[in-house]
């Protein structure tokens, strides 16, 4: 007769043929039951230690090496968080300056620039020989006929186009560039010009909304400089410019200095005046020189484009910009023959 047993978990007599373990039938052992995974919260942990370890056996091995590697580290953070510091606070200063002090740009309603660019200093004291030669200081280059009178040809092209423009703010623009001249730019003298010639007629029109950059040392800083002058008169940057020079400088601002930063073409005019008969040839052969140069370094800051420019800074003036400008500190800081690759505010 069968007897039936019963070997289920209720039976009182059942029992376990294997323990509750991982059992190798081969060894006839049991195996060590695996740990579960614990999330991986310790690794970093033990990352960090290992790599102290290593550390420490290195500086052992090589304690001026670690000394120095240590110290450079430090020093790069430290230049960073200088370099970062000192860009949010001027942004963050910026951006409260606009937000928070509409009264602080005296000539908001203004929005298209004239720039006349300087090409001497007024030396005389009396301003009865405003085109006489000898009231100006001149470089050889310059010692022509006629040449002073190109200059107040300049000047009251400047604010003739200003007269006809009620949006224009007129710039003079042009630095302390002659040593024997002594501290006085030519900015100021083409404005101290306009004044003693009453602003040829236009005087209650143009003087209140005629102004001076004076920090440009060559023709591309004429212009970048005066649009960040622009921009710190007004709070804004000019819609359209307008350059005032001699005729055969316009291939050289029109083609060269306006590419450089990026501003649009249909924006950009040039008035240009003639030279004096004297010189013509001989400034014809000068600009083809300097235009190849431009061609070559467009942003002006190497080779023989930076020394001449350096050289017109006999007084060690410190340039301002682009602290006034803040929205193209980049192009300030670019030196290259491609184009700026850069985003600006009137691309």
């Amino acid at each position: 007769m069968k007897k039936n047993y019963s070997f289920g978990s209720g039976s009182p007599k059942s029992f376990q043929a294997y323990p509750r373990t991982d059992f190798d039938l081969e060894s006839g052992t049991v195996k060590r039951s695996r740990k579960s995974k614990r999330s991986n919260y310790f690794y970093p942990i033990k990352m960090l230690k290992s790599l102290g370890k290593r550390i420490h056996n290195y500086y052992k091995l090589y304690p001026a090496r670690l000394f120095v590697f240590s110290l450079l580290i430090g020093v790069i953070i430290l230049i960073v968080l200088s370099i970062s510091e000192s860009r949010f606070r001027m942004m963050s200063n910026y951006a409260k300056f606009d937000m928070g002090v509409v009264d602080a740009y005296p000539f908001t309603k203004f929005r298209n620039l004239v720039m006349v660019a300087g090409h001497s200093v007024y030396t005389s004291s009396s301003c009865e020989k405003v085109d006489k030669e000898d009231s100006w200081f001149l470089e050889s280059y310059q010692k022509h006929p006629g040449q002073a009178a190109t200059f107040v040809d300049h000047i009251r092209k400047g604010v003739e186009i200003t007269a006809a423009d009620d949006d224009a703010l007129l710039l003079f623009s042009g630095g302390e560039t002659r040593k024997d001249a002594g501290p006085r730019s030519e900015a100021q003298s083409y404005w101290t010009v306009a004044e003693s010639k009453g602003w040829f007629g236009k005087q209650e029109s143009v003087r209140g909304r005629a102004l001076t950059e004076e920090h440009a040392r060559d023709s591309f800083e004429n212009l970048l400089f005066s649009v960040c002058r622009f921009r710190e008169l007004t709070g804004t940057y000019p819609q359209n410019i307008t350059v005032v020079g001699y005729d055969f400088k316009e291939k050289r601002f029109k083609q060269l200095h306006r590419s450089a930063i990026g501003f649009p073409e249909k924006s950009f005019f040039y008035s240009g005046t003639s030279s004096s008969q004297t010189s013509r040839e001989a400034a014809l052969k000068g600009e083809a020189l300097v235009r190849t140069q431009f061609k070559e370094d467009p942003y002006g800051c190497k080779g023989s484009l930076r020394r001449k420019k350096l050289g017109r800074d006999p007084f060690h003036r410190s340039v301002p910009y682009p602290n006034g400008c803040p929205e193209i500190e980049g192009l300030f800081r670019y030196c290259g023959t491609a184009p700026y690759p850069g985003s600006l505010p009137w691309a």
